[in-house]
């Protein structure tokens, strides 16, 4: 019989039953408008509250700095925006990497037509910034440092606690885009020293369109979203209740359960990892230590990602390529082209992405079919043949 297995985690996750249990009043009994003075009305406005300072906790941060958004893009567009307009007299200047999520490197990218100037830091062959690279590139007219902190399509940690001290000591605002890392490895934005962090509800088992910004108690930014008085004015539009609950409900379960997961996924991945790289010519994409603990990537040569991607659905097994299969680009992904591969290579990517609720029947699943797929789609390519010749 057919298994389902579930490896595209970083995509998105499946709610958790503790996050659903704990929404499912506000979508149906206490429904009223935070904003209201009635009783209903009153109850959801307590319920953000309590979620802020669930949210607060987990991450090491005070409830007045916790403020709800529509998600992660948002989050990060709020930040990056908001800074450049509030120190555009200061300066136009940003730094940040060649690897970011696209919902900072657009939002660079709309900046920099504005007038900005942007530095995109390189990566080395792990998707490793250079800390000396770092400090060449700041300049008097330096306003931000915007760098993730785990990247999203290879799993590679940054070092965020060095890169924020040195922003620090140039009196620079730094911002990281932890939408990936939020719920699966241990944050403590007071320990990190940032100035401010994204995160969205749905990558660690809770709702979709829902996300958070930290902004450092002392920050002020403009507000994105302009209406009501909603988020102490700085983020109009009636907040989403049942989402802004099952997100803290979400990340207090992965907070407090993370070191057994921690433990749990790592091992699978690990596993994952030594079994497909038994695969002739195949290649691990990303750090193989500082990765995220659910983040398996590879390219296999002579394949197409979205080949390899149809192939394990029919098997029932989901997951994702870092080509750009759904954009009207033939390029593969901007982050396999930053850590050094080629064209070729890079298009037979595959990123399985797994978290607590995958098993090792899961594991053994996929070891068991991704082998022979590979081999079939090999067969039908002409640069297999030329590959094994020595003409490739």
């Amino acid at each position: 019989m057919q298994r389902f297995v579930y490896a595209d985690n970083a995509g998105t996750t499946a709610l958790s039953k503790t996050a659903l249990d704990a929404m499912m009043p506000y979508l149906t009994e206490f429904y009223g408008n935070p904003s209201s003075i009635y009783s209903i009305g009153r109850k959801s406005k307590t319920a953000i509250e309590n979620s802020r300072l669930k949210i607060a906790t987990a991450i090491g941060a005070k409830t007045e700095e916790i403020y709800f958004t529509g998600g992660g893009s948002e989050a990060d567009n709020w930040a990056i925006r908001s800074v450049a307009e509030k120190l555009s007299k200061k300066g136009r200047h940003i730094i940040s990497t060649v690897i970011e999520h696209h919902a900072v490197l657009h939002t660079l990218r709309a900046l920099e037509k504005q007038g900005y100037e942007v530095t995109y830091l390189p990566v080395n062959a792990l998707g490793q910034i250079s800390l000396d690279d770092l400090k060449n590139a700041i300049r008097d007219d330096t306003i931000l440092i915007t760098i993730i902190m785990a990247n999203n399509e290879i799993g590679t940690i940054l070092p965020i606690a060095e890169i924020s001290k040195i922003a620090k000591e140039r009196g620079i605002l730094f911002h990281t885009d932890a939408v990936q890392a939020v719920g699966h490895i241990p944050i403590d934005v007071s320990e990190l020293g940032v100035d401010l962090l994204s995160l969205a509800a749905h990558k660690f088992r809770g709702p979709k369109g829902v996300g958070a910004l930290f902004v450092k108690k002392g920050i002020f930014l403009p507000a994105l979203l302009t209406g009501g008085g909603q988020e102490k004015g700085r983020r109009a539009g009636t907040e989403n209740v049942a989402g802004i609950v099952g997100m803290a409900a979400a990340l207090e379960e992965a907070a407090a359960n993370m070191d057994e997961n921690v433990k749990k996924v790592t091992a699978m991945r690990d596993r994952l990892i030594e079994g497909l790289l038994k695969i002739p010519f195949s290649q691990l994409t990303g750090d193989p230590v500082n990765r995220l603990p659910g983040t398996a990537s590879f390219v296999f040569e002579c394949i197409e990602g979205e080949s390899l991607v149809l192939a394990l659905d029919s098997k029932g097994i989901c997951a994702s390529s870092g080509s750009a299969c759904s954009s009207a680009s033939l390029d593969p992904s901007h982050v396999l082209l930053a850590i050094g591969l080629k064209h070729e290579v890079a298009h037979g990517s595959l990123r399985l992405t797994i978290n607590e609720d995958n098993t090792d029947e899961d594991i053994d699943y996929i070891l068991a079919e991704l082998p022979p797929i590979i081999a079939r789609l090999r067969d039908m390519s002409p640069l297999w043949e030329d590959k094994l010749n020595g003409k490739y």
